[in-house]
């Protein structure tokens, strides 16, 4: 079982994790609300903001995936980092 520390280090990481998921996902509203706004105005015939929409919006699903993702992966990974510091520690 984790000791305190180890709990808060841990809950500090995924805090940060989730603030910078936020972060990501206000900048892609906003610039993508300013890129529909420039085709709109600048050129309506031609939707052209879609691309980088849907682009980003890949990059912003798998940003999620990986903070928000099933509890399994991170713990398949802090095993295999307890795993690295023991091999490191003999």
């Amino acid at each position: 079982m984790a000791q305190p520390d180890e709990n808060y280090d841990l809950a500090r990481e995924r805090v940060e994790k989730k603030m910078g998921f936020m972060i990501h996902a206000g900048i892609y509203v906003v610039v993508n609300a300013g890129l529909i706004a420039l085709n709109l105005t600048r050129s309506p015939d031609n939707y052209w903001f879609i691309w980088p929409l849907l682009g980003w919006g890949i990059g912003i699903v798998f940003h999620a995936i990986k903070v928000f993702g099933p509890a399994s992966l991170t713990s398949v990974k802090e095993k295999m980092i307890k795993k690295e510091q023991a091999r490191l520690n003999h």
